[in-house]
């Protein structure tokens, strides 16, 4: 009989694990939103302005990208740019992002191994550069729940083929607490607390009960 070697655990966190230091966020525009219908758009502007919010709070590079703002899209969702607030957004006319100069530019320029895909279409604009970044060695993952589809088949059959390719799907919550991961980290705790008290939908509830009810704080013991 072969001995099991049992293995020694250690207080550190998985390598797979997204950490603010390590990935960059892309991020979409508003038109396609219109014929959206995998997800109300109540709830993919409110989970996009929660990654987004999370992604300034802890000073995560984000590309910003529309396709033909001023002449056919439109602008991007005010959650996002608000979030961001003066930084520039970088027009394509690629419906695949990485196929375009100017954004490949700006992933080098960051040089993060972890891209982090939120937007609209799943099928379209996330499934193109989550394949691009995946084949030259970029490690992807997407906020299912920050994109959406033409239809919840269009949607879950994207995130599929994604996932059959090495993505790594996650929600919006679970990118933001996965971000603060230790609630001892004072100097994010506020930050990360407010933004789930206004956007992290029941969960956000809880906490302004139980700080408002009892000043209850999850960093303590």
């Amino acid at each position: 009989m072969t001995a099991t070697t049992i293995p020694t655990a250690t207080a550190t966190p998985g390598k797979s694990l997204i950490s603010p230091d390590n990935h960059a966020l892309i991020d979409f525009q508003s038109q396609m939103a219109f014929a959206t219908k995998s997800i109300s758009a109540e709830l993919l502007r409110n989970n996009a302005a929660l990654i987004s919010r999370g992604a300034k709070s802890f000073n995560v590079p984000a590309i910003l990208t529309t396709v033909a703002e001023k002449s056919f899209s439109g602008p991007m969702f005010d959650e996002i740019t608000e979030a961001f607030e003066g930084q520039p957004m970088l027009d394509r006319t690629s419906m695949n992002t990485w196929e375009d100069e100017g954004v490949i530019e700006e992933i080098n320029r960051i040089a993060k191994p972890r891209i982090v895909f939120a937007g609209l279409w799943t099928s379209v604009c996330i499934v193109g550069p989550v394949a691009s970044a995946i084949d030259q060695g970029f490690e992807a993952y997407v906020i299912t729940d920050a994109c959406g589809d033409i239809s919840t088949e269009a949607h879950e059959r994207a995130v599929e083929r994604m996932i059959q390719l090495g993505a790594v799907p996650m929600t919006s919550l679970q990118y933001l607490l996965e971000l603060q991961r230790d609630w001892a980290r004072t100097e994010t705790y506020d930050s990360t607390t407010g933004i789930a008290k206004k956007w992290g939908g029941a969960y956000g509830i809880g906490i302004n009960y139980a700080k408002t009810m009892f000043g209850a704080s999850e960093g303590g013991h």
